[in-house]
């Protein structure tokens, strides 16, 4: 179960991360549903993504392991909600 905790951690960030990232820019918002969907997707890969190319440590052991999976995990659930919004702004204009 110790394994499971940063991908907790990462999931809740990145919906966190999508719903605040939707408030602050409106017309890129799906929807307070689909802002957590796009966020936990999104908290999920960040945070892989920053312990891949940036060799930082992901996990629980201490407390800048958790503030790393908390913060790469909002700033992914953020840039997925953005990416998806945009896609939807585009294709909804034709």
């Amino acid at each position: 179960m110790e394994n499971a905790l940063p991908w907790i951690i990462q999931l809740i960030s990145g919906a966190v991360g999508g719903n605040l990232a939707g408030s602050l820019m409106k017309k890129l918002s799906l929807g307070t549903l689909l802002n957590s969907v796009a966020g936990v997707i999104g908290g999920a890969g960040g945070a892989q993504l920053l312990a891949k190319f940036t060799e930082l440590p992901i996990g629980t052991g201490d407390w800048k392991q958790i503030l790393g999976s908390v913060a790469s995990g909002g700033v992914g659930g953020g840039v997925v909600l953005a990416i998806v919004g945009l896609i939807k702004s585009v294709l909804g204009k034709k």
